[in-house]
């Protein structure tokens, strides 16, 4: 039977836990403890009560979360934040986050799941931050709509689109989850249509004074595939049944 020792120790190498740069509430790692014998594992974009709740309801003893329980800084443990500290610890759940280092893994990255998905061509790490390259990208062998229709199709919802670019794809530039305000510096990598998961309302303006395509894919549904990387790798390497928990936010 698989620990939690082992499990967390295959993560934080594999994932270059100690390595990767983030901001401070990321945390990456285990943030909780829970029961060393792991007979279930579940996976989500978010640790939020809904999630934990059904991780437990599940039968999972671990979670693993692209957002982690501390993603909206320190904060009284009362209400709801003490009910999820209080039903995991009873329940044994342990829960491990991975944010950048989970959205820039070469294979299990939710960048490289993506751009996969897609078919892009000559798929390579761009976009310099903080010493990493934090995004993928490639040649789309096709139209902007056929693009964005695929996008579709791989994310299972419509995306937003900024046709404000050439009528071919292009060179597309992916950076899941919120990097719409870095629109300025992806035009400048030399990116034709950039996807990304949300921006802020300036940033569809600037795209189109940039002449650049912009697809907001939608934070949520672009940051699920690292996760359900994750399961399946657990699953052949240690043997473990793991599950996916959809919790769509619809942002």
């Amino acid at each position: 039977m698989a620990t939690l020792d082992d499990i967390v120790s295959f993560l934080d190498t594999e994932l270059r836990i100690k390595e990767v740069p983030d901001y401070p509430g990321a945390m990456n790692g285990l943030q909780m403890e829970g029961r060393q014998a792991v007979k279930r594992v579940a996976v989500a974009v978010d640790a939020s009560l809904p999630v934990v709740r059904k991780a437990i309801e599940s039968g999972a003893n671990l979670l693993i979360v692209h957002h982690g329980m501390f993603w909206n800084g320190a904060r009284m443990v009362t209400g709801a934040t003490y009910e999820k500290f209080k039903i995991a610890m009873e329940a044994g759940l342990a829960i491990y986050s991975a944010h950048i280092p989970l959205d820039i893994h070469p294979v299990v990255g939710n960048n490289a799941r993506l751009a996969s998905a897609l078919e892009l061509q000559g798929a390579e790490p761009f976009f310099e931050w903080k010493g990493i390259l934090l995004g993928i990208r490639g040649r789309f062998e096709g139209s902007l709509n056929q693009l964005v229709r695929r996008v579709g199709e791989v994310l299972g919802e419509d995306p937003h689109v900024c046709c404000a670019g050439s009528g071919k794809a292009g060179v597309v530039g992916v950076i899941t989850g919120g990097a719409g305000s870095e629109v300025v510096a992806v035009r400048e990598s030399g990116i034709d249509s950039f996807l990304t998961g949300e921006g802020p309302h300036w940033s569809y303006t600037e795209a189109e004074e940039l002449g650049m395509n912009m697809i907001y894919g939608g934070h949520y549904l672009t940051e699920t595939g690292g996760v359900k990387a994750i399961a399946d790798v657990l699953s052949e390497k240690f043997g473990l049944e793991a599950g996916f928990i959809d919790h769509p936010t619809g942002i």
